[in-house]
Order: C-alpha cells, then structure tokens, then sequence
C-alpha cells in the first residue's frame, strides 16, 4: 500500500490532471489516500507528481 497526499489546488491546472486527481480518490486540499501500490497508481501519480506526495 502506498500513502499519497494532495499538497497543491487544482485551480489552475488542466483538466487532465483534475481528472486524473479525481480517479485517485481526492475531493479535498490535504486529504490523505492509501491506495494499492502497482503500475497504474504509480502511473497516475507520476502524471500529478507536482500536487501530491508520497508518505512513507
């Protein structure tokens, strides 16, 4: 399992990315997910990497 971290708005960003930031699971600034950790999250959080961070 891999702890991931929404750290920046999405105000700005494409939609994209608010999309991708949405099928990870985030509705809120802050909110922490603990989510499965395999290629397509990892995937996913490569694409967003500049608004969440990995929690060990």
């Amino acid at each position: 399992m891999i702890k991931i971290k929404l750290t920046k708005s999405l105000i700005t960003q494409s939609p994209v990315q608010k999309r991708t930031v949405k099928a990870l699971g985030f509705t809120k600034l802050n909110q922490v997910r603990t989510l499965p950790d395999n290629e397509c999250v990892r995937g996913m959080i490569n694409k967003v990497k500049h608004l969440v961070e990995v929690i060990q």
